[in-house]
């Protein structure tokens, strides 16, 4: 690797490969800093910090971190009606979060419920002249050979299976 003096810039450059880190724009790595440790390696460890029947309800939505007008502050998002559970555990939660750290990193838990609703989808049988994009059905239609015609609405009958 070379060093360059680029006159057009403050900066010195560096010739050859550069890590990711320093191609980032300096404000990207200010908040890569400050925010992205802890709240990446908080997601990455959720399962160990909450365990497996908190795990299944709530996630870690955002890390606020302190500041003269506040605490360091975890947002996490719980399924309604499972408050209560991660109520009782916030004082476990936070220790298991400072000793993972091996500092103070979080002082408060903010918690916000949100309805969790699975949609149940039916597939319904289509016959065969539905099964192709509307698009599609006209140059199929267009074909004048019916062997090649039926051969490609078969073939978008087994591509809509899959």
């Amino acid at each position: 690797m070379q060093f360059k003096n680029n006159t057009k810039q403050r900066n010195q450059t560096v010739q050859g490969l550069r890590s990711f880190k320093d191609t980032l724009p300096k404000n990207v790595k200010k908040i890569i800093n400050k925010k992205g440790h802890i709240y990446s390696e908080t997601l990455s460890r959720w399962k160990y910090i909450v365990g497996v029947e908190l795990f299944k309800v709530c996630y870690p939505k955002t890390f606020k971190n302190s500041n003269r007008f506040g605490a360091s502050t975890l947002v996490i998002m719980v399924k309604r009606g499972h408050e209560v559970d991660l109520e009782y555990s916030k004082k476990d939660i936070i220790n298991k979060m400072n000793s993972f750290f091996g500092y103070s990193v979080v002082e408060r838990l903010k918690l916000i419920s949100f309805d969790y609703k699975q949609e149940i989808v039916l597939k319904s049988k289509k016959s065969s002249q539905n099964v192709a994009i509307n698009k599609y059905k006209k140059k199929i239609k267009d074909v004048k050979n019916e062997k090649i015609r039926k051969s490609l609405i078969e073939l978008t009958k087994v591509f809509k299976e899959k």
